[in-house]
C-alpha cells in the first residue's frame, strides 16, 4: 500500500465540452461513476484520477502553471506515483477504485493549456478508473493506491 497524500481538487463536468466545476465532495455510486459527472453510468470511464506533484513537473517544463482544472480530471492527490496497471486499485477514504487505463490527454490541452502541454502531459496525465465501493469523495480525504 503506498500513500497518495489527500484529496487536493474535486471536479465535474455535467456534459462533453462543458466547463469543470469545482465541488467540496461528490458522490462516487459502485459501477456507475460520480454523480453528476458527464461520465456517470458509462461503461468503465466512471472517474480520473491525477498526481498534482505530476502538474509540477509539467508546469515547470512548460515554464507556467497549470491548474488541476485544465486537465478535465475528477480528482486531483497530493502526490503519487499513481498505479498504472490495469487492475490496480486505489481507494480514496471509504471509495474503492479500480484502474482501467492510463488518462491519454488530448490535441485540446495544447490549445487550452499552452503549446507542448499534450506531449508534458503524456505519462503525467492520470488514470481512468470505474468505481468498485461507492461512497463519497471530500476534499482532504486520503488516498492510498495497492498495485
Amino acid at each position: 500500500m503506498s500513500a497518495l497524500g489527500e484529496v487536493v481538487s474535486l471536479a465535474i463536468s455535467e456534459a462533453k465540452g462543458a466547463p469543470m466545476v469545482t465541488v467540496e465532495d461528490v458522490a462516487a455510486a459502485a459501477g456507475l461513476g460520480l454523480v453528476g459527472d458527464r461520465y456517470h453510468g458509462t461503461r468503465h470511464r466512471h472517474v480520473s484520477v491525477q498526481a498534482a506533484d505530476d502538474l509540477s513537473v509539467v508546469s515547470n517544463s512548460l515554464g507556467s502553471d497549470i491548474s488541476a482544472l485544465a486537465t478535465r480530471r475528477n480528482i486531483t492527490v497530493s502526490h503519487g506515483p499513481l498505479p498504472t496497471q490495469p487492475g490496480s486499485h486505489i481507494t480514496i477514504g471509504d471509495v474503492g477504485l479500480e484502474v482501467v487505463r492510463i488518462a491519454a490527454p488530448c490535441r485540446v490541452m495544447d490549445d487550452q493549456i499552452a503549446p507542448g502541454a499534450r506531449a508534458a502531459l503524456r505519462r503525467r496525465g492520470g488514470v481512468i478508473c470505474r468505481v468498485l465501493r461507492g461512497g463519497v469523495i471530500s476534499l482532504g480525504d486520503a488516498a492510498s493506491a495497492e498495485a
